[in-house]
């Protein structure tokens, strides 16, 4: 399978069209608390909630709720908070040091547990987060030491590892998406494993499976990822981030 690849016809940048690609994760999730982390996912969350999801609710990470141009808009108390991960109500979009085929995230070390090469963050909330409210991933460098075979340790929960878990473990549970410098991913696969859903302008089909430590299911004909608007380009480039953190993320 192979693609030409496509110039952006907006004159967005690749940093842009992932921002795009961010804000989508949350298109049509209603009255949801929204939860990104990292730049390029909460300049999407608040592009999202400024455009086509206007019921979202966005938060600094601690105790505000705000709007999208981070001015606060209410308080969200820790135990209103929790009401809302156990309930579903929420929908994360965090960072992955490790993913596999079937969504199974890792951010706590690298190499065996026992001793690891590499220490990481720890697993964090990812284990809450992912059975207890939708959890969208972000990857700003799209390679084989991220996408891989089969993660070192489980932090976040993916589809193999809820379903064998049982019931209690796949009632909220989802993974709609993973956004990275090279395209948009989803497991909207008849077992759960990670799918191309489209690539960012200036990318190859070969160069995404070249950068993929698994087999992906690739489609016949694989889309581009849409265009921004002119407005979304001047809400991104004058409001939401002028001061273009966005092109320090991604680059090219």
């Amino acid at each position: 399978m192979s693609a030409t690849p496509s110039s952006p016809r907006s004159g967005a940048t690749r940093a842009e069209y992932c921002v795009i690609a961010c804000a989508e994760a949350w298109r049509g999730d209603g009255e949801i608390l929204a939860s990104p982390m990292g730049p390029i996912p909460s300049i999407g969350a608040r592009l999202a909630r400024r455009t086509f999801s206007p019921d979202l609710l966005l938060t600094d990470g601690e105790a505000l709720l705000v709007g999208p141009d981070g001015s606060p808009e209410g308080w969200l108390p820790y135990r209103r908070h929790l009401e809302l991960v156990t309930g579903g109500r929420r929908h994360v979009m965090m960072g992955a040091s490790q993913l596999d085929r079937f969504g199974n995230q890792n951010i706590s070390c690298v190499g065996d547990w026992e001793r690891p090469t590499r220490q990481l963050l720890g697993v964090r909330g990812g284990p809450v987060n992912t059975l207890n409210n939708p959890v969208s991933y972000w990857v700003p460098r799209h390679s084989t030491r991220v996408f891989v075979e089969k993660v070192d340790m489980i932090g976040g929960v993916g589809y193999d590892s809820a379903a064998a878990a049982g019931p209690t473990a796949t009632r909220f549970h989802r993974v709609p998406r993973v956004v990275s410098n090279l395209g948009v991913f989803d497991f909207a696969t008849e077992d759960h494993s990670m799918r191309l859903v489209s690539l960012h302008p200036g990318v190859t089909v070969e160069e995404v499976v070249a950068a993929t430590g698994f087999e992906l299911t690739v489609p016949e004909d694989v889309p581009y990822t849409r265009e921004p608007s002119p407005a979304e380009l001047a809400s991104i480039r004058e409001d939401l981030d002028p001061k273009g953190l966005r092109e320090r993320e991604v680059k090219g």
